[in-house]
């Protein structure tokens, strides 16, 4: 792990903490406008709508000062993307560095909602809305620092590339189109991605640690199915579709993969067990120093913000079933989705599964392309970056990479060959992360508090630090 530093800065910090207050700063206005505007657009993988997004926030980078040759709305099998260059005036003699982030969403049912998915709503601590954190905060934290840069006249010493996907969520043929398909994305050194890593806070509201994403698990989904040929319901079998796949499902609720472990996801746990501390903070030391302490490894299993980087993970998230009221279902058929833990292959899961369903005639079909993606080992300047960004808001928290438990359009340029830390401007509390789920919401601090995350950040690598 490494551990950094800073005085000179964290001295020079008027912050301390995240403003509580927002800064009414023509940057933040700017930057709540684009937020509300995009949020407020339905972009799931049922609606689209991310073409109109691409091209409301190719726009706004436009009339922000990028010429419009550098700035491409990109349209592909229905979903949009964008691509702008922000261009340095080569000084370093360096590639130019990729800042990621998705403009899609999860879907969002109204009627289950508190609010309107779709609406920027506020009370005094959040915002509320589909996107809030996942992934259209970082959207419109970048598109306002980009055109931030160009008002204040700042010239990178090498090229600034954005690249917002468009379907992140579902397939990533954005994703994939850019990182192998696209000669002038894949000559980046390296890549920020907006869509991942952050702060977190206990809650009271204190800083614990701040984590950079430096890998990811593997991304698979599988369907499960049980078949049958059916007849009236008012001649019931002794086998059914439905109650054989529901025996299937209540077994593999019931099963856990074995522990994992890498030496990245030991420090983790040691450094913030250190810094949580109670019941929880003694399972992570405890697992740290051995993986195999079942105590400690079973307590980390009932915290769903940390069991996914203890093993492999596999959660059914979908069913339908049956084809009428009144017949015996003919097939049934679950969606089971897995996080694989680096080092274990797909087919290897698969094998599992079906030994864990223990029924021959659960039929499994693989529905994704499996994507394994290296480790990003940690480079001392983004380090450096990051750390003075988070310094400013609060000084002195330990800075560590870790392995996250999703997926995100990392994955894909990793395996091209592109370095890749997530370091989202995101503080807040692993229990109120509510991205995927119902009432997604950001503590309103957090958004003003990361209004310069990215400029000093930008500023930092790109040789225009005060």
């Amino acid at each position: 792990m490494i551990r950094l530093v800073f005085t000179a800065f964290a001295l020079v910090s008027a912050l301390g903490a995240q403003a509580a207050e927002p800064i009414r700063s023509h940057h933040a206005v700017r930057t709540l406008d684009i937020y509300r505007h995009i949020i407020e657009i339905d972009t799931s993988k049922s609606k689209g709508n991310t073409v109109p997004v691409a091209q409301y926030l190719a726009d706004q980078l436009t009339a922000g000062g990028l010429p419009k040759d550098d700035v491409e709305v990109v349209e592909l099998f229905g979903f949009g993307a964008l691509v702008a260059r922000y261009r340095g005036d080569g000084s370093s003699g360096k590639k130019p560095i990729l800042f990621l982030g998705h403009m899609d969403v999860v879907e969002a049912l109204a009627e289950d909602w508190e609010r309107p998915p779709f609406k920027l709503t506020e009370d005094e601590k959040n915002f509320y809305a589909r996107g809030t954190v996942d992934n259209k905060f970082g959207i419109a934290q970048l598109t306002s620092t980009f055109i931030r840069l160009k008002e204040e006249g700042f010239v990178p010493d090498r090229d600034l590339i954005l690249v917002f996907t468009g379907d992140e969520e579902s397939a990533m043929v954005t994703t994939r189109y850019f990182a192998q398909k696209r000669p002038d994305i894949l000559e980046a050194e390296y890549a920020l991605n907006s869509d991942a890593g952050g702060g977190e806070l206990n809650a009271k509201g204190d800083p614990i640690v701040y984590a950079v994403q430096a890998a990811e698990k593997t991304y698979s989904t599988w369907e499960i199915t049980a078949t049958n040929p059916g007849g009236h319901s008012s001649r019931p079998r002794l086998d059914n579709a439905i109650y054989d796949l529901a025996s299937a499902i209540t077994n593999i609720q019931g099963y856990r993969f074995p522990v994992q472990w890498s030496e990245m996801t030991r420090a983790y746990f040691k450094e913030t067990g250190e810094l949580i501390g109670g019941e929880l903070g003694e399972a992570m030391i405890a697992f740290s120093y051995d993986p195999n302490n079942e105590q400690a490894s079973d307590r980390l299993f009932r915290e769903s913000s940390y069991v996914g980087s203890t093993r492999t993970t596999c959660v059914v998230t979908m069913l339908r079933a049956g084809h009428a009221e009144n017949a015996l279902p003919q097939s049934a058929t679950a969606t089971v989705n897995c996080r694989i833990f680096p080092g274990t292959s797909a087919a290897e899961v698969e094998h599992v599964l079906k030994e864990v369903v223990a029924n021959d005639g659960i039929q499994f079909e693989l529905l994704t392309d499996v994507i394994e993606s290296p480790v990003s080992t940690p480079r001392e300047d983004v380090m450096l970056a990051v750390t003075k960004a988070v310094y400013s808001r609060y000084p002195d928290i330990r800075v560590m990479p870790y392995m996250e438990s999703g997926g995100t359009d990392g994955m894909h340029f990793r395996r091209a060959g592109i370095p890749t830390w997530a370091v989202s401007g995101i503080f807040m509390n692993p229990d109120e992360m509510f991205a995927h789920g119902l009432n997604e919401r950001v503590p309103k601090a957090t958004f003003y508090g990361a209004l310069d995350h990215w400029s000093i950040i930008i500023r930092e690598l790109t040789g225009g630090a005060e």
